[in-house]
């Protein structure tokens, strides 16, 4: 799709950001929903009955909730005629959500909608192997008492032990910071470099917090009213003291203090056509216009296809990384944001595509700094974005998002 018309990004809420295990550790990724929900609703005082679609995405998934969007709209309390869709494509599941309601918003087909995810790393899923699963279901297909009791006797203490959630790429049996070493490597991408963007992110994010530029979009929840992984305090010496987590032979770069952690949140995006919300009275924080999604082998650079997305997405525009007023890149790894970096910068598979301005970068913090709750990134981001060119009268701003799987988005923001 070359342009999305009339899209009107009108506003965002968000909880705090919160290290896994910590403060959120009682709430599923559905009440973290619940919360940002009916959180937007109130703080823009919308009429639940003219919300035409609700899209909320998660990555860590829950079979026992497979359309866990609709879900949400129940506990939240709003119409159980709200149209309500699910989705999940890694850590572009949020923006996936965002584009697909303004994709509809386009179309003609619905002129309100809310989008965006959440992530509760503190309760995954756990399920069984499937040695165990076999056995269980043996159980359940037993047509006699006696059967189920000789399937029974086949159960192990080991059969009992849940399978906690994986983290290594199904294609290639490798983690993403894994992964990650193997492209800093080759692209010779060094260890100060990456400490230089994780202490950007979190001076930046330290700042922000100071002057209360987080605060609008954030809904407290149990009695958290900010992001708790932001480190004011760190300096690049004590980022430089860190070992290696990833690659312990000598060569590794990326440690706990260039790569972002596991992280509880959610976030939401309000969205409306743009008459729709001049007649409500609403004034826009700005426009989505423009979107592109891009793949890539894995064993070219799992986290790399924002060297396709981006590129892709400017030529198709006619436009340089120095036409944007503000730039949000994900910060899954200081590493990964250096070496897509390089690739816009240098040229990968495609030409280069101008240089980035590291000022207008991630200027309230990235996901370093703030946390990675993955489906609920994208939501923050395009909030974040949309409210800084708004309150700074600026022009345009891009977001890039990569995503395991070797995928990418980027969405461009214009007022």
């Amino acid at each position: 799709m070359a342009s999305i018309q009339n899209v009107a990004v009108v506003g965002g809420v968000r909880t705090p950001f919160v290290k896994a295990g910590t403060h959120f550790q009682q709430f599923t990724m559905q009440e973290l929903g619940v919360h940002v929900l009916k959180a937007i609703v109130t703080r823009y005082e919308l009429d639940p009955e003219s919300i035409d679609e609700f899209i909320f995405s998660t990555v860590l998934l829950d079979p026992r909730t497979p359309n866990w969007a609709r879900e949400i709209v129940f506990a939240a309390g709003l119409p159980k005629t709200l149209y309500a869709h699910s989705v999940s494509n890694n850590c572009i599941s949020g923006l996936i959500a965002i584009t697909s309601v303004a994709e509809r918003i386009a179309l003609g087909a619905i002129h309100c909608g809310i989008a965006g995810g959440s992530e509760s790393m503190s309760n995954p899923a756990l399920l069984f192997s499937k040695s165990s699963s076999d056995i269980f279901l043996e159980m359940f297909r037993a047509r006699s008492t006696s059967e189920r009791l000789k399937t029974m006797l086949r159960l192990r203490p080991r059969h009992f032990a849940p399978k906690p959630p994986g983290v290594t790429e199904p294609s290639t049996g490798l983690t993403m910071g894994q992964h990650m070493e193997i492209t800093a490597q080759q692209l010779a991408i060094a260890r100060q470099v990456q400490d230089e963007i994780a202490f950007a992110s979190h001076q930046n994010a330290a700042k922000a917090i100071s002057e209360g530029l987080l605060v609008d979009m954030i809904e407290p929840l149990a009695g958290v009213t900010k992001d708790t992984l932001v480190r004011g305090d760190t300096s690049l010496e004590k980022l430089s003291q860190l070992k290696p987590v990833f690659d312990r032979s000598g060569k590794g770069t990326l440690t706990a203090g260039n790569s972002s952690a596991l992280t509880d949140g959610a976030s939401a995006v309000l969205l409306m056509d743009a008459n729709r919300a001049k007649a409500e009275g609403r004034e826009p924080l700005a426009m989505l216009t423009h979107y592109e999604y891009a793949a890539i082998d894995p064993n070219d650079g799992l986290l790399m296809a924002p060297a396709v997305a981006v590129p892709r997405l400017l030529k198709r525009l006619g436009l340089r990384l120095e036409d944007f007023d503000l730039l949000e890149i994900h910060e899954a790894f200081g590493a990964q944001v250096a070496a897509n970096i390089k690739a816009w910068e240098e040229g990968w598979k495609l030409e280069a595509i101008g240089k980035v301005d590291r000022s207008k970068m991630n200027t309230l913090g990235g996901s370093i700094a703030l946390g990675h709750p993955f489906a609920a990134t994208g939501g923050r981001m395009v909030a974040t974005l949309a409210s800084e060119l708004h309150r700074r009268s600026l022009k345009r701003g891009l977001i890039s998002i990569c995503a395991a799987g070797a995928m990418a988005g980027a969405i461009i923001l214009e007022r």
